[in-house]
């Protein structure tokens, strides 16, 4: 399996764009905060980039229909190495803003076309490679934060969005070199996207939890990216190497928690870890705003392991409870409702935030994962939190 030349270059590839990930992502908040003079407009580094992510999820499948897998993913890797650039250049914040747009609609292929064409290519091993290159994505996340904090001390800040430019180059050029294309018909029996069929999977209970939870989720990943690290540079006097353990514990802790809990969720069922993982998340982020370092970046990342747990689970879960002829159909709806927290959630967390103070509003984003867990709870039972 990883003597496949596929396999190998999405996964090298993935791993150079993702280190530069890493290091551009804790850099962000702090550049908008000096452009503006405050974190207010923060939010946008999500939702610019949820934006344009969301908006070609299927324009972008419907495309690779016609003429395959790897020229999206190399043109993804291409905006994302533009990217880069308009980060290096930026005068304002505007610009942070608009990079971020750019940055969705290069990832977009990346995170959704990579792990479908493995799963063509290893059909009785899907679940297995995309687990792998998943993690492979999470280790470069981890990864760039200190190799970025290294960085800017040996030569300059600037330096990790010109780092971030050439490792999108590279991957092109690995895609180029190692990763095979795929025919139309082999994508059209694999990915189908009807947002009727969405309307009709949310009439279920179990699914609409399920759905509202991965809501919860997309918009607990945008907090993470945007409104927390202003938190702790506004209000918990964070250091640029704090800020970077802080992304690196993260992405650490997802990758960690989906790698424990696989073969657990495999013996013990899905629907216990779902509801474990938001009553992680709901707790944790209740006490973080009272704490202090270090024991808010424990708090922070065990949250974090509790999201990864919620992520695994409920992918899982979603993809057992619908019929094969719906597996496209719910990959996309996860998508959906991931990046429509991801998008929103973000923007109206400044906005209580500025009215109520921000420990008011993670009480209630709290209430929120708080309620959908005790509705699964309800709803799914406990006979049907173990797997028969």
């Amino acid at each position: 399996m990883l003597r496949d030349k596929t396999l190998l270059g999405l996964i090298l590839a993935v791993v150079l764009m993702m280190v530069g990930v890493g290091m551009v992502m804790p850099q962000l908040p702090q550049r908008v905060v000096d452009f503006d003079g405050n974190g207010r407009s923060v939010g946008y580094i999500a939702s610019a980039f949820a934006f344009s992510y969301l908006l070609l999820q299927v324009p972008s499948g419907s495309l690779a229909d016609r003429i395959g897998f790897k020229p999206l993913l190399m043109f993804g890797y291409l905006l994302c190495a533009l990217t880069g650039l308009v980060f290096y250049y930026a005068t304002s914040s505007t610009m942070i803003f608009f990079a971020r747009v750019l940055q969705g609609a290069g990832e977009a292929p990346v995170w959704a076309l990579a792990p479908a064409l493995l799963s063509l290519r290893f059909p009785l091993a899907k679940g297995k490679v995309m687990g792998i290159y998943n993690a492979a994505m999470h280790v470069g996340l981890a990864l760039g934060p200190m190799l970025g904090i290294i960085l800017a001390r040996i030569v300059s800040r600037d330096a990790v969005f010109v780092v971030y430019s050439a490792g999108c180059l590279a991957g092109v050029i690995v895609i180029y070199l190692l990763v095979d294309n795929a025919s139309k018909g082999e994508y059209q029996a694999n990915r189908q996207f009807d947002i009727s069929a969405v309307i009709g999977l949310v009439r279920n209970w179990k699914t609409l939890l399920s759905l509202l939870g991965i809501t919860l989720y997309g918009a607990s990943y945008g907090i993470f990216n945007t409104n927390i690290p202003v938190f702790l540079l506004e209000e918990k006097n964070f250091t640029p190497i704090h800020i970077g353990m802080f992304f690196s514990l993260f992405y650490m802790a997802i990758s960690l928690s989906q790698v424990i809990v696989g073969s657990m969720s495999d013996r013990f069922g899905r629907s216990i870890f779902m509801i474990l993982g938001l009553l992680i998340v709901a707790g944790g982020l209740i006490v973080m705003p009272a704490c202090i370092f270090p024991l808010i970046l424990l708090v922070l990342t065990i949250v974090s392991f509790g999201m990864g747990v919620f992520y695994l689970a409920s992918m899982a879960y979603l993809n057992e409870i619908v019929p094969d002829s719906l597996k496209g159909t719910i990959s996309g709806a996860y998508y959906l409702f991931w990046g429509s927290g991801y998008f929103f959630c973000p923007l109206f967390i400044i906005q209580v935030a500025d009215l109520i103070g921000f420990q008011a509003a993670m009480a209630g984003y709290s209430s929120l994962a708080l309620v959908v867990a005790l509705g699964m709870i309800l709803v799914l039972g406990p006979k049907n939190a173990v797997k028969k």
